[in-house]
């Protein structure tokens, strides 16, 4: 069963492919990919690898946390799930003017 890890202190000029082959040394990677800004299209500096292992995951965070790719050292953890966030509110409503 494959394991998600969360990886930090993503250098903006890694990609996906860089980040996947790094991973490769410490086991069969499923997925990389690097978070991106919506709005600037830039790299938010973290991102997620699958390793197709829990023994490869583990591999993984105990022999390439703090080691440096592109420059930068990176923080690997075990990926969290998401967690639900509130409704937004505020903003515009549809062009109701309030009573003030």
């Amino acid at each position: 069963m494959a394991k998600k890890l969360y990886v930090g202190g993503i250098a903006y000029a890694t990609n996906d492919d860089g980040l996947r082959d790094f991973f490769a040394q410490a086991g069969t990677v499923e997925s990389a990919k690097i978070i991106m800004d919506k709005m600037t299209g830039r790299s938010k500096g973290f991102g997620f690898v699958e390793m197709a292992s829990d023994a490869e995951a583990q591999t993984a965070m105990d022999s390439l946390n703090g080691k440096e790719l592109d420059g930068r050292a990176l923080r690997i953890s075990e990926a969290r799930p998401m967690e639900e966030r509130p409704a937004r509110t505020g903003g515009f409503r549809g062009g109701q003017r309030s009573n003030w």
